[in-house]
C-alpha cells in the first residue's frame, strides 16, 4: 500500500516556442534556454513519470499502477482505464505564441492514433501585460471558408483573441482551434494523449530553416466551426474551500488557497487526487508520511487515502481528480 504523497522528476521539452520562466520561476532544474513544457505526470508512451520520492522512488508510474491497481487509481477509474494513466499533467511556458492547433475528439483519435483525445484546460499562473490566448473562432465559418481564409494567409482573421491575466482559467473541448500565446506561463490538465493537429505556425523556421508539419488535411475533419463562447471558466475564491473550476467525464479541476491548515477528506471520491502548486508552498500530509511542494510542483494522492492534511501560510493549489 502506497500511504504517502508521491511526487515525480519532471519531463522537460524543450519547444521552438519555450523560454525560461520554468527555470526562473518555477525552479525547474535546467541548462537550456528553451525549455517549454515540464510534464509532471505523465503515462504518454516513451515519457512515462518516474517516481522521486519515498519507497518507491525509481519507480516508473505504470509500474505502480500494475503493482496497486484500484488503490492507488480508484475502482471505476481502473476498470475504465487498466494500467493506463489517465490524465497528463504540465506546466507551460510560451515565450512566443505556440502554433494554432486543435485535438481529435476520442472516437477520431482512437481511429486514427490509437490513442486518447485531448480535452483540456488551462490555469494562467502568470502573464505579462497584454499577453493572449487564442480560443475558437470569432465568428461560425465552415469548412470551406476556412480553407479559403487558410490558403490565402489570413486565418488570423477569423481567430479569436483574448487577453488574460494571473487566475484566469479557459476550458478548451475537442476539436476547438487554439493557441497559448506569447508571455503566459500555465497549468494544463488534460486527458493522456499527445495527438495535435498544426493548423498555422506564424510562418515560423527553425534553425536550419525548416517550417515544422502543418497538419491541415487531418485538421478539417476534427475541427468544430463553431463560434462557442464555452471556455471561460468561473470559480469562487473562498480560503481553505475547495471551489470548482471545471467538471467533464475526463477530470475535474478545483481551485484550493489555503492559508493555516486545512484537512481534507477524500474517502468518497474513489479516485487518485493530485495537487499541483501554483503559487505559495505547502506540507502535504498523509498520517505520518508528508511532503513539501512549491509553486511549480505537483503530488499524487493514492485513491485509498481517506485524509489529507495541508499546511500552509498562503498557498494555491489546484485539486485535480476524476469523478
Amino acid at each position: 500500500m502506497v500511504d504517502y504523497p508521491i511526487k515525480f522528476r519532471p519531463i522537460l521539452q524543450e519547444k521552438i516556442w519555450g523560454g525560461n520562466k520554468l527555470r526562473d520561476i518555477l525552479n525547474k532544474t535546467t541548462d537550456k534556454e528553451n525549455v517549454g513544457e515540464s510534464w509532471e505526470i505523465s503515462g504518454v508512451k516513451d515519457f512515462i513519470s518516474e517516481v522521486s520520492n519515498g519507497s518507491e522512488k525509481g519507480q516508473k508510474l505504470t509500474d505502480l499502477i500494475k503493482k496497486y491497481k484500484a488503490d492507488l487509481m480508484g475502482e471505476e477509474i481502473y476498470k475504465r482505464f487498466g494500467d493506463d494513466f489517465p490524465l497528463l499533467i504540465k506546466f507551460i511556458d510560451a515565450k512566443t505564441d505556440l502554433s494554432v492547433q486543435l485535438h481529435p475528439n476520442d472516437a477520431l483519435a482512437k481511429e486514427r492514433h490509437d490513442s486518447f483525445g485531448k480535452t483540456e484546460m488551462w490555469y494562467v499562473m502568470q502573464a505579462d501585460k497584454g499577453s493572449k490566448l487564442n480560443i475558437g473562432f470569432n465568428k461560425t465559418t465552415n469548412k470551406e471558408e476556412y480553407v479559403d481564409y487558410l490558403e490565402n494567409k489570413k486565418i488570423l482573421d477569423i481567430l479569436n483573441f483574448e487577453e488574460v491575466n494571473k487566475g484566469d482559467s479557459v476550458f478548451i473541448n475537442t476539436g476547438k482551434v487554439h493557441a497559448i500565446g506569447g508571455g503566459i506561463l500555465l497549468a494544463e490538465i488534460q486527458q493522456t494523449s499527445d495527438i495535435t493537429y498544426r493548423i498555422y505556425d506564424w510562418d515560423r523556421v527553425d534553425s536550419e530553416g525548416n517550417s515544422r508539419e502543418l497538419h491541415t488535411e487531418l485538421a478539417l475533419d476534427a475541427i468544430d466551426f463553431e463560434k462557442k463562447d464555452d471556455y471561460k471558466l468561473e470559480f469562487d475564491h473562498v480560503e481553505n474551500h475547495s471551489s470548482e473550476i471545471a467538471s467533464c467525464e475526463y477530470f475535474t479541476t478545483n481551485y484550493l488557497p489555503v492559508k493555516g491548515k486545512l484537512k481534507k477528506k477524500l474517502s468518497n471520491l474513489d479516485s487518485f487526487v493530485i495537487y499541483m502548486c501554483v503559487s505559495g508552498e505547502a506540507q502535504i500530509k498523509i498520517g505520518s508520511n508528508s511532503e513539501e511542494i512549491n509553486a511549480g510542483e505537483s503530488v499524487l494522492i493514492p485513491a485509498n487515502t481517506n485524509e489529507v492534511e495541508i499546511s500552509a501560510e498562503n498557498t494555491e493549489l489546484l485539486e485535480v481528480y476524476i469523478k
